[in-house]
């Protein structure tokens, strides 16, 4: 069986508390989420469980990745499960996605596993850097529950 995953993880000097907002609330996820250059232009958000969030993903060249992010689940300040795409149902969509909050000394270990759909798919994210990306993605979160 092939691993179709993708793990990022990192220790956040914040409580529980703190990141859990900076994930639910639709005030603070999009000043935050995409990697380093990158911002993120609101369509509609509802993080709530069942609820979806649309936005385009705007890269530092200008170049726009529609992204969807739907049916949310909530295990509260422990879990936020959801779907991901491109706004579409194409061949390589919807990755899951599974966001841990583990209490860690005085902050929380955040682990994000994505589970793509195909070793296509896998191959794709792994060759565009999503593992470094996801990386400077949590840095962003960091300095938002951090601060």
């Amino acid at each position: 069986m092939t691993d179709l995953t993708l793990t990022i993880s990192r220790l956040l000097n914040a409580p529980p508390a703190r990141v859990w907002a900076a994930w639910t609330d639709p005030q603070i996820l999009p000043r935050w989420f995409g990697p380093e250059g990158w911002h993120c232009v609101t369509k509609e958000i509802n993080l709530v469980p069942g609820g979806l969030w649309r936005f385009d993903m705007i890269g530092p060249d200008g170049m726009v990745f529609p992204n969807r992010h739907r049916d949310f689940a909530h295990d509260p300040l422990r879990e936020i499960r959801f779907w991901m795409d491109d706004d579409d149902t194409g061949p390589n969509a919807p990755f899951a996605v599974v966001v841990t909050l583990t209490p860690e000394g005085a902050g929380t270990r955040l682990t994000q596993v994505m589970t793509l759909p195909s070793a296509e798919a896998k191959q794709a994210a792994l060759a565009m850097g999503a593992e470094a990306l996801g990386q400077t993605t949590l840095a962003k979160l960091a300095a938002v529950v951090e601060a």
